[in-house]
């Protein structure tokens, strides 16, 4: 059987497509859209597929690049938060707007189900999940379903969207990811696209978070 991985060599994608790699025949996308990270994002993902197996391909999308505002990929700074800011609804809101790319994952996924249907692949895995559901509506549980039933109606074929990490926070995908063997030490999460993760960004901060709360060693490099 096979699948498409949506994969940024972020934490919660790898640990997502680990959890499918025993049963599926791995296909992995990697999309470039003029983000800061995607070189550090790029090598991630190569070593991730290497040391897994898994077939890897990137996707150049430059059109997104030139209609984005986000501060993911023009001259604008990252938001910094301190942790102590991370379940603050209103602080987080605030930085996922500043990183918001238009309509990201409706391409990504619509370009993955393309991808899906031209191999004969029967799953789409992503790695959304609950804790960016809450600033990030197009990682929620309603995204997915809406999504899923769009590919019902829309696809000739019987293609899945696969999230398990989407009931999940990031303690528990950790968790998740040292139960299925994820490569964890290999991903990357860093919205500033440094070659060490710069530890003050939103996504380093719950990563961070993460291995800290579970008292588990994180084997990633920050500069702060």
């Amino acid at each position: 059987m096979k699948a498409i991985s949506v994969l940024s060599g972020g934490l919660d994608c790898t640990v997502a497509t680990s959890a499918y790699a025993n049963d599926y025949d791995i296909h992995a996308i990697t999309f470039n859209y003029g983000q800061k990270s995607f070189k550090q994002e790029l090598k991630a993902s190569k070593e991730i597929c290497k040391k897994m197996n898994w077939t890897h391909e990137v996707i150049d999308l430059p059109w997104l690049s030139k209609i984005s505002t986000s501060s993911l990929n023009t001259s604008e700074d990252i938001p910094e938060v301190k942790e102590d800011e991370l379940d603050d609804l209103e602080k987080s809101k605030s930085s996922a707007s500043s990183v918001w790319v238009p309509a990201r994952n409706m391409v990504f996924t619509s370009i993955a189900a393309s991808y899906a249907e031209s191999i004969g692949a029967e799953i789409i895995i992503v790695g959304w999940d609950r804790e960016e559901a809450a600033t990030f509506p197009d990682n929620s549980k309603e995204f997915l379903n809406a999504f899923n039933e769009l590919i019902e109606i829309g696809s000739p074929d019987n293609i899945k969207i696969e999230a398990p990490a989407i009931d999940l926070n990031k303690e528990e995908i950790v968790e998740l990811g040292v139960k299925v063997g994820a490569p964890m030490e290999l991903s990357y999460s860093c919205y500033a696209g440094r070659e060490k993760h710069c530890g003050v960004c939103e996504s380093c901060m719950r990563r961070k978070r993460a291995f800290k709360k579970l008292k588990i060693n994180d084997p990633t490099e920050y500069e702060q």
